[in-house]
């Protein structure tokens, strides 16, 4: 285990740049989706959740931006997966707490 001295202040603020883009309901669905089903295309995510398209691609986006989330192109689709799937367990420990 890491210990709160070993780490450095950049890993300190991509960690906190990474629990501020999680700490969402939709970006939560999101990532319980891929956790599950390992790599989703857009349609999958949004048709899944229930929610529009732009909505889902605006959430993505962000997950990709701070690092959460990685895609590949397949076709004339985007592939989205998570780029660590350690991120599943933060969201299990959360859960845990909030029972």
């Amino acid at each position: 285990m890491v210990q709160v001295e070993e780490l450095k202040i950049e890993q300190l603020e991509q960690a906190a740049s990474m629990l501020k883009a999680i700490a969402h309901p939709l970006r939560i669905g999101i990532i319980s989706l891929l956790e599950k089903s390992g790599q989703l295309t857009v349609t999958q995510i949004y048709e899944t959740l229930g929610i529009e398209q732009s909505t889902a691609s605006h959430h993505l986006g962000i997950l990709k931006d701070r690092g959460v989330l990685a895609c590949k192109r397949e076709g004339k689709n985007t592939v989205y997966f998570l780029r660590n799937e350690n991120l599943g367990k933060i969201l299990d420990c959360v859960g845990r707490c909030t029972v």
